[in-house]
């Protein structure tokens, strides 16, 4: 795989295992985190996705695995409703997981400038964190909120549902409102594919189908707003589902003719695009190669 298309994806993947459509079970979603902490594509992967009520029942699976001291699993935990109960589980279960396992992460649904402000006050600056925000309407004020409070913006990409998906023009302005205010943000949900296309929308038989993004439409595109392309422009990438339509070469990633350096693509990963959540590490991976760009080590 060429260095531009490893900057790229490097880290990208949060593995969300335990939820739809995959709903794992949690002994399943460790171990499949355990085998692909050990597979030739980690370098792909990033946090594990874990309620905080499920903490508990995450350490109880993680028992039956050689997870020891220096382990350094990280994740991303997702809180509920009662937000200073949750902070208070986290920081025990990471005083009880020294080096093993780190909570390091959090990610909060919010809808309101208020509430980002509020949960803001009260999460240690220690974890990162991510305020997940509606996009139908223009979410600039929430956006700005977040940079007032100096933390991460998150979109919902997706969904089992053909209405949970996001067009592209949201998709866009998001992502411009983000690079706009300084603000890095991560998505989550209907990413499985590399590129838009029209996928059953869950794993079972009779699942309903619908238009699905692409991680790299999201991604590039996002890379393009960062160095300053158009978003109208990001928003045409948004919509590209023909493979052909990609360049990779050893420095650079190339769409129609627009052309993102290894510097451009890591400085985007860095400051503006951070990482996916799904609930298949092994499909994304998967198809990437299938595109023949390769799932080597770097």
């Amino acid at each position: 795989m060429t260095t531009a298309l490893t900057t790229l994806l490097r880290g990208m993947i949060d593995y969300a295992g335990l939820f739809p459509p995959a709903a794992l079970s949690m002994e399943e979603a460790v171990a499949n985190f355990e085998s692909y902490r050990a597979s030739p594509e980690k370098w792909m992967l990033g946090r594990l996705i874990v309620p905080v009520a499920r903490l508990d029942e995450f350490e109880s699976a993680a028992a039956r695995f050689s997870i020891g001291l220096g382990a350094g699993w990280r994740i991303s935990a997702l809180p509920g409703a009662d937000l200073r109960a949750e902070l208070e589980a986290i920081d025990a279960f990471n005083r009880r997981n020294r080096r093993r396992a780190a909570v390091d992460t959090i990610e909060v649904k919010v809808a309101t400038s208020g509430g980002i402000v509020a949960a803001s006050a009260l999460i240690p600056a220690s974890l990162e964190t991510y305020f997940e925000v509606p996009v139908v309407d223009d979410p600039d004020w929430l956006v700005e909120a977040i940079a007032t409070v100096g933390r991460r913006a998150k979109i919902r990409t997706g969904g089992v549902t053909p209405d949970a998906f996001p067009s592209a023009a949201q998709i866009a302005r998001f992502i411009a409102r983000c690079n706009s205010r300084g603000v890095a943000f991560k998505a989550t949900a209907g990413l499985h594919h590399p590129l838009r296309c029209v996928r059953p929308l869950t794993y079972e038989p009779a699942s309903p189908t619908g238009t699905m993004h692409g991680f790299l439409n999201v991604f590039l595109a996002a890379a393009l707003v960062f160095n300053g392309y158009p978003v109208a422009l990001a928003e045409q990438l948004l919509c590209e589902d023909d493979p052909a339509s990609l360049r990779v070469e050893p420095d650079s990633v190339a769409w129609r003719g627009h052309s993102l350096t290894t510097v451009e693509l890591a400085a985007s990963r860095r400051r503006l695009a951070s990482s996916f959540g799904s609930c298949s590490f092994a499909e994304p991976v998967a198809e990437i190669a299938e595109l023949g760009f390769g799932s080597g080590t770097s």
